[in-house]
């Protein structure tokens, strides 16, 4: 039998250690001969290739586990302090950093202005951040696993190109080669609601889910979409546009240009507009809004009790299409209170179909400017322990 071409070996190999490094991440501590029964790769496989991992300080030997006769196993776990990462979130004014270990857990985190919206200005702006976490925080060079960078559109996150970005203007921009060019580490690039849906799904804390959606809710509405364990993106990055889901054709105009997008009735700015015409022309921001609301004020419930009300509608239809596990709703939005989001959940339940609100899950997560650059960071970290293929 001839041998294997030297491509397939090296990809099989690849896709070993990455069956191998997510068993040492899921069983905390695990030894040798468990991995392989686990895994049910040779027992050789296993010893070179963890031998490897050992080598480059992913994985450390711990101390022994219990025996059942013979010599007590040595335990193999990860090491979180193996690798760094770097995850920014580049906003309309400023980008947002923070730098983690292998754990997700916060070492260092930092903002900084942007002063322009053209591409080389917001290149500079995030190559000052990087320098300015990893000089922060002591970390070296070469310790630095990736930078993982969330931004708001349509991101091809395969060939890492935005496609469109609606607050900057940008079109067809090839923002991970021109930083990789920079920053000489590996460079991710995703919708910034992807990368908060990757977080949800690698470094939640709770039992994971296969078939999820996180909804955010704040300066616009957008999506990220999990199924069968693996983030949907769509054919070219655009998957997830839920803000942009017609519900009015005749409502108002969008950003995107069209008339009664989901976004153009349940964003802050569009909520903001509604209540100047239907509650007080003096409200200018969403706190305004929520004041008059808190103090019992009919007109401004009435605004939050319809705002939910559609988006609960919206929810219940994404359902009846997908059937997920889990919705999460998360961003700046959340905070609308108890008010919208019973008329979340009351449209929600009045429109799903019969049989699918029973072990759907609607939470709400906490929000800030933390998360989203957590949510960054896991773009590399994901891109660490994902397989291949």
């Amino acid at each position: 039998m001839s041998a294997l071409p030297r491509a397939n070996r090296n990809l099989i190999r690849s896709i070993n250690r990455s069956i191998i490094l997510n068993v040492v991440k899921t069983q905390g501590e695990v030894s040798r001969a468990a991995i392989a029964h686990l895994t049910g790769l040779s027992p050789a496989t296993v010893t070179a290739i963890t031998g490897q991992l050992i080598k480059e300080g992913l994985v450390f030997e711990k101390t022994t586990g219990d025996s059942t006769g013979g010599r007590p196993p040595i335990m193999l776990a990860l090491n979180p302090r193996g690798g760094f990462v770097i995850g920014i979130k580049l906003m309309e004014d400023q980008a947002v950093g923070a730098l983690t270990d292998l754990n997700a857990t916060i070492l260092a985190k930092d903002s900084i202005g942007l002063s322009g919206v053209d591409v080389d200005t917001a290149v500079d702006t995030l190559v000052a951040l990087v320098a300015r976490l990893t000089h922060g925080s002591g970390v070296r060079k070469k310790q630095l696993m990736g930078v993982g960078i969330g931004l708001a559109g349509v991101v091809d996150y395969a060939n890492g190109i935005v496609r469109q970005n609606p607050f900057f203007g940008w079109q067809n921009i090839p923002l991970r080669n021109l930083l990789q060019n920079r920053l000489k580490v590996p460079v991710y690039i995703d919708n910034d609601v992807n990368t908060l849906t990757l977080s949800e799904k690698w470094l939640s804390v709770g039992k994971p889910v296969d078939n999820f959606v996180v909804i955010t809710i704040g300066r616009g509405v957008g999506m990220g979409i999990v199924l069968d364990g693996r983030i949907y993106r769509g054919k070219g990055g655009g998957a997830g546009e839920f803000g942009h889901v017609v519900v009015d054709p005749d409502g108002p105009l969008c950003d995107c240009g069209k008339h009664g997008c989901l976004e153009s009735l349940v964003s802050d700015h569009a909520l903001v507009a509604i209540a100047r015409r239907e509650v007080d022309p003096g409200i200018t921001n969403l706190d305004g809004l929520l004041e008059l609301a808190q103090a019992g004020r009919p007109e401004a419930l009435a605004v939050l009790k319809r705002a939910g009300g559609l988006l609960g509608l919206e929810i219940a239809n994404l359902v009846n299409v997908l059937d997920p596990n889990l919705i999460v709703i998360s961003g700046e939005g959340i905070r609308m209170g108890e008010t919208f989001f019973t008329a979340v959940r009351s449209a929600f339940h009045e429109n799903v179909m019969p049989g699918l609100a029973e072990d759907t899950e609607i939470r709400v997560d906490s929000w800030g400017d933390d998360i989203w650059a957590l949510g960054a960071a896991s773009l590399v970290i994901a891109g660490t322990f994902n397989s291949p293929i």
